[in-house]
């Protein structure tokens, strides 16, 4: 029985009924499967950047991602270097004004409303940017943690990058004018060249060195939140990638993980992923048109 048999079985919606849908329109199969998924609920999503290109941050790998002009920051540079974290914060301070400027798009929402409907029981998503609760989410578990807090890499005393926001600014009054117009890179950054006289700001409680609450690049997933996410996946009927490439071992393993134990991968992104070949279903359509059907088709209320 082919996707389509599958879908048409289902009830779920043939290829004229995603007429005028981006995308969609040779995939119904595909998206029968995905539909036909959520609708049985239990399903687990694991999120990627693309899932936020459609709110104005770009992805490593996409089509925004192949511009990006700077590598990312790693733990090792970033640890062992003063002058790496000026250019760090520097460049971070910029880009910070742009991802609290970002607003929840139509993948957001629809995610929201598939979980506020009991159809979605966890969310492992791979972004940092918080959107997803900013969307309504509750049931998020932050795989690569959050740009919203800062951690101290003595004390490991946590707070909020707002709060830090306003103690740069303080430090760095001659650069309130400073127009973020560079390039911005996926992990909030931006791309910016000259960062000499910037002044970085230390714990307020120890002293020590402080450093987002994401898990750079050279550096691992806390092993509990690991531990705890596949579990996530284990008791999943299903398992829904959402803007992923999967070209990071930290995402992929979950693929593998739902395979593995003949839990069905369904895959939506824009482009070939790493974990195609282990999918029930692919759709390669947009994100946000392609949840906002789903959720409509569904008979939810976004």
């Amino acid at each position: 029985m082919t996707s389509a048999d599958l879908a048409e079985e289902a009830g779920l919606p043939g290829e004229s009924e995603l007429a005028g849908e981006s995308g969609l329109e040779s995939q119904a199969g595909a998206f029968g499967i995905m539909t036909d998924a959520f609708r049985r609920g239990g399903v687990v999503l694991l999120t990627g950047a693309g899932l936020s290109t459609e709110s104005g941050i770009p992805d490593y790998r996409g089509p925004s991602g192949r511009a990006r002009r700077a590598q990312p920051m790693t733990y090792q540079a970033f640890s062992g270097s003063e002058a790496a974290r000026q250019r760090y914060w520097a460049r971070s301070h910029l880009g910070w004004r742009h991802i609290t400027g970002a607003i929840p798009n139509a993948g957001h929402r629809a995610v929201a409303a598939l979980e506020r409907h009991g159809l979605v029981r966890g969310i492992i998503t791979q972004n940092v940017d918080g959107l997803h609760q900013a969307a309504g989410a509750a049931a998020v578990t932050e795989l690569h943690g959050s740009l919203h807090r800062v951690v101290c890499l003595s004390c490991w005393r946590r707070t909020s990058r707002l709060a830090l926001d306003g103690r740069l600014r303080a430090a760095n009054p001659s650069w309130a004018d400073k127009t973020a117009d560079a390039a911005v890179n996926p992990d909030g950054d931006v791309a910016l060249e000259e960062t000499g006289g910037f002044a970085i700001v230390d714990c307020l409680e120890c002293g020590g060195v402080l450093k987002p609450d994401v898990v750079f690049f050279g550096e691992n997933v806390p092993k509990p939140r690991v531990a705890a996410c596949y579990d996530l996946v284990a008791g999943a009927s299903a398992l829904v990638v959402l803007g992923s490439s999967l070209t990071v071992m930290s995402g992929f393993r979950y693929v593998r993980h739902a395979a593995s134990l003949g839990i069905p991968v369904v895959i939506v992104n824009q482009g070939e992923t790493r974990g195609d070949a282990l999918a029930a279903a692919t759709i390669d359509a947009a994100l946000g048109a392609t949840l906002t059907t789903a959720v409509r088709d569904l008979g939810l209320a976004n």
